[in-house]
């Protein structure tokens, strides 16, 4: 009796589709920070320094931002060899912006360790005006960080994305109507017209959330559309010297 092979091999999976779904989903793992908001509440009291904490929820936010922040240089990295076939420019600079903002959260995280640090070690009264510069440092930063550089990405990758046509083009529409909302929010804010955290502010982010989330779901779903940027270059073949050639 016959024993039907039945071991089938599965193809690879397209560079480009590849691409499309990891820069998908670090996008949509940006999002986890969103707790935060919450999660950072007991830190900004200043009496927190000379209470009992918890410590716990500031940790946990921590890691979270850590997270949002490697998750934000390699969405640029992952997207550059797609990227810079469109405009290299562009590309290096999407790079560059991401990096920068991730920089900005680790400084901001950083302070927030120092508060945690400070209670843990019982500074006392002396410590009170140490934190509570840490803290509004760290707000600062977020306002220049994850409150401003959203926007100085979607004006470096909507234009690639746009031109090269790899997404459906309502996508960067948004992030080209969002960045000049948050850049509005983010002045606004500096001269205190509303607070960072606000009704207003949320309103004025959303355009550029939805934008990253939105690009996040159709590279995991769908990935790039069909587009020249994204085809393999054809191997060029060099003929053998002909071995009967004896001149």
């Amino acid at each position: 009796m016959a024993v039907t092979d039945r071991t089938t091999t599965r193809a690879p999976m397209d560079p480009a589709r590849k691409t499309a779904l990891i820069a998908g989903a670090l996008y949509l793992l940006t999002f986890v920070s969103i707790p935060t908001l919450a999660l950072y509440g007991p830190v900004h009291d200043p009496g927190y320094v000379l209470g009992p904490g918890p410590d716990t929820p500031v940790l946990l936010g921590a890691g979270l931002e850590i997270i949002v922040a490697l998750a934000c240089i390699g969405t640029a990295i992952v997207l550059h060899p797609v990227l810079k076939r469109v405009n290299e420019t562009l590309s290096l600079g999407f790079i560059a912006a991401r990096t920068l903002e991730a920089a900005t959260i680790f400084a901001s995280v950083a302070c927030l360790l120092t508060v945690v640090s400070l209670r843990q070690a019982g500074t006392g009264v002396d410590a009170v005006v140490s934190a509570q510069t840490l803290v509004i440092l760290r707000d600062w930063m977020f306002l220049t960080g994850q409150g401003f550089l959203p926007a100085v990405n979607a004006l470096l990758l909507g234009p690639l994305l746009y031109r090269a046509r790899l997404v459906p083009r309502i996508l960067p529409v948004i992030g080209f109507i969002g960045a000049p909302l948050l850049i509005a929010s983010a002045v606004a804010t500096t001269f205190d017209l509303w607070g960072q955290v606000s009704a207003l502010a949320a309103l004025a982010a959303l355009p550029i959330a939805l934008w990253e989330f939105s690009l996040g779901v159709w590279l995991v779903v769908k990935g790039f559309k069909p587009s020249p940027f994204t085809a393999e270059p054809a191997t060029t073949i060099t003929p053998a010297p002909d071995r009967d050639d004896r001149s």
